[in-house]
């Protein structure tokens, strides 16, 4: 994608009410140009070709030609063809929008359910704003890359000092150089191998989460506690999804359950998850709250990561991965001075490059590791 240009979105939707209410707000956001609309896949896919989007809102579920057949076309025909699903909040509606994650779309919203149009009109634009500005960041991040060994001298601002070096190289050598800067923070020092695991991840976690789940053993030895930012019901679907697929065992967190050795535990959507003694004291228990949102997030990684430095001081890894914002970078400074080992995302591989670019900045990151290796990571610290 051009630096400037603006992003080109092709509406799909079979309800002419959402086709017009997605068009009428995508309208709104400086940046963006609305190219056309569809009322089902194949009429989408027939357009695309003339219309050249970058990005398509897609509804999943349409007569003729579904959102999943759509994005399964786009791989094969149109693979630099984004996609935004609009789903409904249902199990039947999460159980598809996680397949679709699957399948490489960008993210997804939810269909309003207010019946004021204003309000849903509200919802709709502050779900779809940071979504397409962050789809823009990440081609245009993904153009640079591609680009890297072609530079126009002439375009090189002058306050940069070595232009043609690779931003690989520039990013590889950034913990280096952030390990210098006054940010850093001195760790406790670790009493032995990590005795839990945690996760803060967010746009295009289920994907990455996909990927680097099954690559753990399923005798890994140690909880997993995960906070994914998703809405109620989704959670679930996406636990069933990646326990199908690995070792370990994955589930959706209950409230009071004590923590178990090779389990993963994903933070219910819309709740708050943090670990608590049991009564006995013998025990670390889960604790599903319905406490307020932190970093407009529920649940929230800082909230989950507060909660493991005050029970596994020097004996946590904590796992920063790809997502919108910066949730995640508070809890970390807290398990940092509390001896935690953090593992960092790298940005090649960052579906967006939000979440885990604050830690690695200001040197928390221990490894700043590509998606392919995070699973080689944990294990090398819980051994």
């Amino acid at each position: 994608m051009i630096i400037g240009k603006k992003t080109r979105i092709l509406v799909v939707d079979d309800t002419i009410v959402y086709r017009k209410a997605v068009s009428d707000i995508l309208s709104e956001i400086p940046g963006v140009e609305v190219v056309g609309v569809a009322h089902n896949g194949k009429i989408a896919m027939s357009k695309i070709a003339n219309l050249k989007p970058d990005l398509l809102t897609l509804d999943i579920e349409m007569p003729e030609m579904n959102g999943i057949e759509v994005l399964r076309e786009l791989q094969r025909n149109h693979p630099k063809v984004g996609a935004i699903m609009v789903s409904t909040l249902t199990s039947d509606g999460s159980e598809m929008t996680m397949k679709a994650l699957e399948l490489g779309a960008f993210d997804f919203i939810l269909k309003p359910t207010s019946k004021n149009p204003e309000e849903s009109k509200k919802q709709l634009k502050n779900s779809l704003s940071p979504i397409i500005r962050e789809f823009k960041r990440s081609r245009t991040a993904t153009s640079l890359l591609s680009n890297k060994g072609n530079f126009n001298k002439s375009t090189i601002p002058k306050h940069n000092k070595n232009p043609l070096k690779p931003l690989s190289q520039k990013r590889s050598s950034l913990a280096d150089a952030s390990n210098k800067t006054r940010f850093r923070i001195k760790p406790s020092v670790r009493s032995g191998k990590s005795e839990i695991v945690t996760i803060g991840i967010s746009t295009g976690g289920p994907n990455a989460l996909t990927q680097m789940l099954p690559m753990l053993p399923g005798d890994i030895g140690v909880p997993i506690v995960i906070v994914q930012h998703m809405p109620p019901v989704f959670t679930q679907s996406l636990a069933a999804s990646l326990n199908a697929k690995c070792a370990l065992t994955i589930k959706e967190a209950q409230d009071r359950e004590n923590l178990l050795d090779n389990v993963v535990y994903i933070a219910p959507g819309g709740k708050q998850m943090k670990l608590v003694a049991s009564a006995d004291g013998r025990h670390r228990q889960i604790k599903i709250s319905n406490d307020p949102p932190e970093n407009s997030c529920k649940p929230s990684a800082d909230y989950l990561f507060r909660s493991v430095g005050d029970y596994y001081v020097g004996r946590t890894t904590a796992v920063i991965m790809t997502g919108m914002g910066s949730d995640g970078t508070k809890g970390l400074e807290i398990l940092k001075k509390k001896g935690a080992f953090i593992i960092a995302q790298n940005e090649e591989t960052c579906v967006v490059f939000g979440m885990p670019k604050k830690p690695i900045e200001s040197g928390l990151a221990d490894v700043i590791s590509p998606l392919n290796k995070i699973a080689d990571q944990i294990v090398k610290s819980v051994s």
